[in-house]
């Protein structure tokens, strides 16, 4: 990730029109982070002591402004990214909202802005609350029973469409905190935990009157937006004195029963929390959670809801572009960081796959819904086209070394007075050092793969001076020179020959390089795709799990026309994972195909078929 930060950032702002805008400089924070990112979100009503709490979660005393008056410190969404206290591959990203309620805002739709941003951006969920969990504290939740009506899963929907479990696949865990607990966690007479309390304090009236549904409806949001839940109980950590300066309190100065709790918040919340994640298990990294800021952002500053399902579209073309971009600079800055032309083309094609490798892993990174692989290919076709061009520049580079030693070395033989070996023994004495030339010649040139076609070149257009020496040798017999014409020929076969093996050679690097490169592009869409295919399978089994525990809800609330709505979404659910399971080979073999096909066009070299045993391997893997 980027360097930890020292302080939080303000991410969500007002401008002077009191519309949201993203800060510019928690942006370009967020860009540098290509690390998952782990995101949690605190929302409640104004000095209730949310930035507490994520100061705890950032394991600093200070950082989040906590306030000691009746003011709202907090305006925005404010951002602290840390790294992660418990998983290295990670980073943390810790979102303090403005304190919900503040009547001196004269604005009430911030409100519900402030809250649906906090639960789209973030994989955690926490609403902090003041004393007991009753029917009063969860009317003040009202803003959870808003989500529909300001949030829309799908860009066309019909009014009958039930898109909770959408929702639900893609809203954060919920965690309530309640804080300044006092009362003792029994029910009848026995100890409860927690996440029983809330539970409890979530149970559904039976009946249909106004009073009612009312008084189940932010119950029932709650049970069907948030698959997991869980609850946290706080005392008051200190007396009302040092409540003021909570910032100057150590540790030993907190109320035991507080530190225990809040430590016991922390774990789970590093334990527990997963990377943010939208539709497909596709996981998000700094800048894609940036970006989605962005998009919602503008929406709601353009008058519009926002819409996972646009989102995720504009998303996807955002990062993709980026992915590409990126991906070539990193290959880029590896090979000109490795490489110093001329070398051996098989060096070369060493720094190529390590550089291309790299360039791989930030790509697949960076993506995002990267469907029909254009990104991927247009990657991929653009590092060919660097490569082409750097092989060529290094084909260039051994030509001009070679020429320039060939110079050298046979200046003293083109240096020679014309008619100085044209004498009795003369072509023994030309033919001695022309030999060693070419030996000192080899010796210098031996690493160039262009040493042989330059002195193949230079040797056929002396050939005509070597045959003049030779016709004037008188000391030769005619069998003499008969049998020296065939040896230079012989030899010029044989250079002929090194030639066309060393071209053929060069191809075989060639098609090896495009066929590795169509490999590590397919291995590494196969990683990613089994990820995301488990992550999703996991979201699916969790909102399964989470619509069965709301069904007995209920039914036990005796709700039998709406458990029996329920069931079919459940057997929906139900039939689209058994679907996908099924269908998950076949969707694997059609992407690797497509890509093959694809890449076929710029990588001639490749044999897609080559990859069948990748896939083979994956689906196997995918069936067990």
């Amino acid at each position: 990730m980027a360097e930890a930060m020292d302080k939080p950032e303000c991410l969500i702002n007002t401008d002077s029109e009191g519309r949201l805008y993203v800060v510019k400089e928690a942006k370009e924070i967020l860009d540098r982070i290509s690390q998952p990112v782990v995101v949690v979100s605190i929302v409640g009503l104004y000095r209730t002591g949310k930035s507490y709490l994520m100061n705890r979660l950032a394991g600093k005393q200070t950082g989040f402004a906590l306030g000691s008056t009746i003011e709202s410190k907090t305006k925005g969404i404010w951002m602290w990214c840390v790294p992660h206290p418990t998983n290295p591959g990670y980073t943390l990203v810790l979102l303090d909202t403005e304190g919900l309620g503040d009547v001196h805002k004269g604005n009430e739709k911030h409100d519900t802005w402030i809250f649906c941003l906090a639960v789209l951006l973030s994989s955690t969920l926490v609403y902090n609350s003041l004393g007991v969990i009753d029917n009063n504290a969860l009317e003040k939740l009202h803003y959870v029973t808003e989500l529909t009506e300001n949030i829309r899963v799908k860009a066309q929907t019909s009014g009958d469409d039930d898109d909770s479990a959408e929702f639900m696949r893609v809203f954060p865990s919920f965690i309530w905190a309640a804080r300044d607990f006092t009362l003792q966690l029994e029910r009848e007479g026995k100890d409860i935990t927690a996440d029983e309390y809330l539970e409890g304090a979530l149970e559904l009236k039976s009946g249909y009157a106004i009073a009612v549904e009312k008084f189940n409806l932010p119950r029932r949001c709650l049970h069907g937006f948030f698959a997991e839940r869980k609850c946290f109980v706080f005392p008051r950590p200190a007396g009302d004195d040092d409540l003021r300066r909570m910032e100057e309190l150590t540790e030993k100065d907190l109320n035991s029963q507080f530190r225990k709790n809040a430590k016991e918040f922390c774990s789970y919340v590093f334990n527990n929390s997963k990377p943010k994640t939208l539709t497909g298990g596709r996981m998000l990294n700094g800048s894609a959670l940036c970006s989605l800021a962005e998009v919602y952002v503008e929406a709601i500053r353009s008058g519009r809801v926002p819409c996972l399902e646009n989102a995720v579209e504009t998303l996807a073309k955002i990062q993709n572009e980026r992915a590409v971009e990126e991906g070539l600079q990193v290959y880029q800055s590896h090979i000109f960081e490795l490489i110093c032309l001329p070398v051996n083309p098989s060096e070369l094609s060493d720094i190529h796959r390590i550089a291309e490798a790299a360039a791989v892993d930030i790509f697949m990174k960076t993506s995002f819904n990267d469907t029909e692989q254009k990104a991927q290919l247009k990657l991929m076709q653009e590092i060919q086209a660097v490569y082409q061009e750097l092989c060529s520049k290094n084909h260039e580079e051994c030509l001009n070394v070679c020429k320039k030693e060939l110079k050298r070395v046979f200046s003293p033989l083109e240096e020679a007075v014309a008619g100085f070996f044209m004498r009795p023994g003369g072509y023994t004495e030309y033919s001695e050092k022309l030999q060693s030339l070419i030996n000192e010649y080899k010796v210098y040139t031996e690493t160039q793969l262009m040493s042989e076609e330059v002195l193949s070149k230079y040797l056929k257009d002396n050939e005509q001076f070597g045959r003049n020496i030779l016709l004037a040798d008188q000391h030769l017999t005619e069998a003499e020179r008969k049998k020296e014409e065939e040896r230079l020929q012989k030899e010029a076969l044989e250079r002929e020959k090194e030639i066309l093996q060393m071209q053929a050679k060069l191809q075989e690097q060639a098609c090896q390089d495009q066929q590795k490169t169509y490999e590590q592009n397919v291995t590494q869409l196969l990683e990613r795709m089994e990820k995301e295919r488990q992550r999703a399978k996991e979201d699916n089994e969790k909102v399964l799990d989470a619509k069965l525990r709301e069904q007995r809800v209920l039914l036990e609330s005796r709700f039998k026309e709406k458990a029996d709505a329920l069931d079919r979404q459940i057997k929906s659910l139900e039939g689209e994972m058994k679907k996908d399971n099924e269908s998950n080979p076949s969707v694997i073999c059609q992407v690797i195909d497509g890509l093959g096909k694809a890449a076929s066009l710029f990588l001639p070299g490749i044999i897609p078929k080559v990859a069948a045993g990748l896939v083979t391997s994956l689906i196997s893997r995918l069936l067990r």
